[in-house]
């Protein structure tokens, strides 16, 4: 029987656990407490600390012994994340924290596949949260005042929550899966482009849009990772400009690792690799002076790609693409990479897209199942959807 996860650090925390574990109860849910305190617990649990510790790579010791309270936050972070993994009754979780429990709790929700139901009730919830739920789907509850024993508000939060979980995980959503889904990256620069493949491709697929915010790639990657995609569309790679030069919405340096891990259809295109991203144009550092700029609006400023950096992302590209054994497609619009690379156009600069082209033709390694395809066409020309939708069509069905 599934059943709800109740976490917190009950060494702290443990009057609080106890009453939503009953709040659960009375609402129907069978629940499981958990305890990720450090220190001897203040209520009664089901999974003492010590089985969680004993998840970690190097054993309880390297989480219970561990004297730097800091250091022991981020052991016992990394041991229920791997505790969460081996466990098949997980109807939901539902976590209560302050800063060192929702760092904990999280760290191990975030490994949850998408749509398993998650809240965090935390005193943090109100700010940057960011860093907790990353590109999982946690739901963050403000606590609103501290976890320093019941009150008549924190009664009425943790109430709350234990009604939305209950909720959440007795009536889980209704998946179809009547069409294959694909992840599909775009940006402003590339609507028409993506815009033109989803509407070539509904018909047979269920089709994911991610924005190419750094999250955005993430999240697709993630759910390549969790096997819910059978496909991607990674038109917009424009992430990558932000993780080499220091835009506000960077990639991670694992960007394409699923698609190597999991071997799924691939194609990629060029999309929006002419810009760096910042903020207001304050926030673009002094060492960008004098360059090319672009005021996408009063809080988003946009910096061409240089013929130097265009090769450096060339490579990089390249050199992930080299890693992945699935069938890959790699198009080159030929005639400018996002709305801003056209012929008169703000950042038009043949140049700067020839050193890219030329650096990712110059790295990439061809094989049967991995191809460089270069086409005379603008990434917004309907004519470039034909050619990527077909693309993927043909690694897709062999």
């Amino acid at each position: 029987m599934k059943q709800i996860y109740v976490v917190g650090t009950a060494d702290t925390k443990g009057e609080e656990l106890a009453y939503l574990a009953a709040c659960i109860e009375a609402a129907g849910g069978a629940v499981v407490r958990v305890n990720v305190g450090i220190r001897a617990p203040r209520t009664a649990v089901d999974v003492k600390a010590d089985t969680v510790a004993a998840c970690h790579p190097d054993g309880a010791v390297a989480v219970l012994a561990c004297e730097d309270r800091g250091r022991a936050v981020e052991a016992m972070g990394i041991a229920f994340a791997r505790f969460l993994l081996g466990r098949q009754d997980i109807a939901g979780i539902i976590g209560i924290g302050g800063g060192g429990g929702t760092s904990i709790i999280t760290a191990g929700m975030r490994q949850l596949r998408l749509g398993l139901p998650k809240i965090m009730v935390s005193t943090l919830a109100s700010g940057d949260v960011a860093p907790y739920v990353d590109v999982s789907d946690i739901v963050m509850m403000p606590s609103v005042t501290d976890m320093a024993g019941l009150n008549r508000l924190s009664r009425v939060i943790l109430h709350n929550a234990a009604q939305a979980i209950t909720a959440m995980s007795h009536r889980p959503a209704e998946v179809t899966a009547s069409k294959p889904a694909l992840g599909l990256t775009m940006f402003g620069v590339t609507t028409p482009a993506v815009s033109a493949m989803v509407e070539r491709l509904r018909t047979d697929y269920d089709c994911l849009v991610f924005h190419a915010t750094g999250t955005g790639g993430r999240a697709m990657e993630k759910l390549a990772d969790s096997g819910l995609i059978s496909g991607v569309l990674d038109i917009t790679t424009t992430e990558v400009c932000d993780l080499l030069f220091g835009g506000v919405l960077p990639a991670t340096t694992d960007r394409f690792d699923a698609i190597a891990r999991t071997g799924l259809p691939y194609v990629g295109s060029a999309g929006a690799l002419d810009m760096v991203n910042f903020w207001a144009p304050e926030t673009v550092p002094q060492r960008y002076a004098g360059r090319l700029f672009y005021r996408h609006n009063p809080n988003a400023t946009l910096m061409r790609t240089t013929s130097a950096e265009c090769a450096e992302i060339g490579r990089w590209i390249g050199e992930k693409l080299n890693l992945c054994d699935g069938p890959v497609r790699f198009l080159i619009p030929e005639k400018g990479v996002s709305a801003l690379d056209v012929e008169g156009g703000a950042f038009f600069d043949p140049q700067a897209d020839a050193a890219l082209f030329a650096a990712l033709e110059a790295t990439v390694k061809p094989t049967v199942s991995r191809h460089i395809i270069r086409l005379p066409l603008h990434i917004n020309d309907p004519h470039f959807a034909e050619a990527a939708v077909a693309a993927y069509r043909d690694i897709a069905n062999p």
